[in-house]
């Protein structure tokens, strides 16, 4: 008996003595085995610290950046990335830092002090963006996130990716792309409906087109730009579910009681189709088709947003730049509205935004996961680590672009994007690279250059004195006090 209970006794010593060993197996050998190795292979990085890692650093450096003002220039990267910045100077192109607690999915567990590995030596880039999907997926994303986007295109893996992505790549390629072009104009003229009257005046910018293109706004999509805001994603979830659900009952009950003849041929409409496919595998889960939405809203609407606010600051700074895009767009459109054809044709136009996006990208890096132990070219990278894809420093780096990296100079794209980077694809990486490329990245484009043209059609833009330059990463980069501009007419109705 004596013997019984020395045994229940121990019992649960055993688990504590099982516990620590493999907290301390997780939390210190793991993490040592890791950097021995990369620093081994001339990978350094901030030395590793127990639990929180290198989070306290990263957070006081954000801290003292946003806390000093910023001259109106675009050298923005030690700004919106100074730990990244701070670092690639001190240890190199490629360094280590440790993540301490994320709030993410790592196989069904939260991830705690992840070993992460920021690149921007553009050989690696090229080799790990374009290789297989299975060596290098993408990272989990945060639990807040995955909220947001659900399992949709951004997100999703496997089979469902190439499924999915399919499905997406007919939607803005071609024809599709055609059909969506008077929705998009119908929402800029709504924007520009509110402008009348404000000739003269200042006008807030933050972000110019709030409708998507079913007309339709999520509840609450502008506090996500208030990162103080950090609203519970379960509710915000739920909220956007039940809205796209009824824009879709909308569509369906058309169908039914005669009003249409088909679910519609924009984005939407060809989801909710594919929702109703008979073919197993076209057919999208009702699950499938929300998450299809909210990653369209987020990720898509949030980049052209975005871009928008970003170009159109450019262009009040660069009047003459400015003069060089009305001149294409009424040469070719003169004071009607664009059509898809010539779209394709507004050369001063495609410099002007392949500038933006080099200077002002709304992607504040690519995420990725080492799948198994792999053999680079000239590195070895261990399993289970996470990689960021630093592109804003290949965007800024002088010996990609030359000294005047850090100027506005739409011209340098003036023979095209891969005479602009020295046949280097990996220089100039707004919308990805590989097989991972987004894939809404003509759309992106063509909308800007609608709502641009439009807009130059009428108006001449200055900026107003009470702008105050702040560029700040919130999932895209966002002016952080928004963008302010002073409109003039140019009597042109369109």
């Amino acid at each position: 008996m004596s013997a019984l209970m020395e045994l229940v006794t121990l019992v649960p010593y055993c688990f504590f003595f099982i516990a620590l060993i493999k907290f301390l197996y997780d939390y210190l050998w793991i993490p040592l085995r890791i950097q021995h190795m990369l620093n081994s292979q001339g990978i350094k990085g901030p030395p590793y610290r127990f639990i929180h890692g290198n989070n306290k650093e990263i957070a006081k450096m954000r801290q003292e950046a946003s806390s000093k003002p910023m001259a109106l220039t675009h050298d923005i990267f030690p700004k919106v990335q100074p730990h990244i910045y701070s670092w690639i100077n001190k240890y190199g192109r490629n360094y280590l830092y440790w993540n301490g607690v994320r709030a993410c999915w790592i196989n069904g567990s939260h991830g705690f002090n992840r070993a992460e590995l920021v690149i921007s030596e553009p050989e690696l880039v090229k080799e790990i963006l374009k290789n297989s999907e299975k060596t290098f997926p993408k990272r989990k994303p945060t639990i807040y996130l995955s909220k947001l986007l659900g399992n949709g295109l951004v997100t999703v893996e496997g089979e469902k990716w190439a499924k999915q992505r399919k499905l997406v790549n007919y939607v803005f390629h071609g024809e599709s792309l055609k059909n969506m072009t008077p929705a998009v104009i119908a929402s800029v003229e709504t924007m520009l409906q509110k402008w009348k009257g404000q000739e003269g005046k200042e006008i807030e910018l933050s972000i110019i087109m709030s409708r998507n293109l079913y007309n339709t706004r999520i509840p609450l999509i502008n506090k996500l730009w208030k990162p103080a805001d950090m609203l519970e994603s379960e509710e915000l979830a739920k909220e956007i579910q039940d809205c796209v659900m009824k824009i879709a009952k909308k569509r369906e009950d058309k169908v039914v009681n005669g009003e249409a003849d088909s679910f519609g041929n924009d984005f939407l409409g060809l989801l909710v189709n594919a929702y109703h496919d008979s073919d197993k595998n076209n057919k999208l889960s009702m699950e499938d088709l929300v998450d299809e939405c909210k990653t369209f809203y987020f990720a898509e609407q949030d980049t052209v947003n975005a871009l928008l606010a970003w170009t159109v600051l450019l262009l009040a700074i660069h009047g003459d730049w400015q003069d060089k895009a009305r001149r294409d767009v009424t040469g070719i459109f003169g004071n009607q509205n664009p059509q898809p054809e010539g779209i394709a044709k507004l050369k001063t136009m495609t410099m002007i935004i392949n500038e933006t996006l080099r200077l002002y990208g709304p992607s504040n890096g690519m995420w990725r996961r080492v799948g198994r132990d792999v053999q680079m070219e000239k590195v070895v990278l261990p399993a289970n680590i996470d990689l960021l894809i630093a592109n804003a420093v290949l965007h800024h780096d002088p010996q990609l672009w030359g000294e005047d990296v850090h100027l506005f100079k739409p011209d340098r794209f003036a023979e095209g994007i891969a005479k602009a980077t020295n046949y280097n694809a990996a220089a100039f990486l707004p919308f990805g690279l590989g097989p991972r490329t987004c894939v809404g990245m003509t759309f992106a484009t063509t909308e800007t250059k609608i709502v641009l043209s439009m807009i130059l059609q009428r108006y001449a833009i200055t900026l107003s004195p009470a702008y105050v330059h702040s560029p700040i990463p919130i999932i895209s980069l966002k002016p952080q006090h928004g963008i302010q501009v002073i409109l003039k007419s140019l009597h042109i109705d369109a």
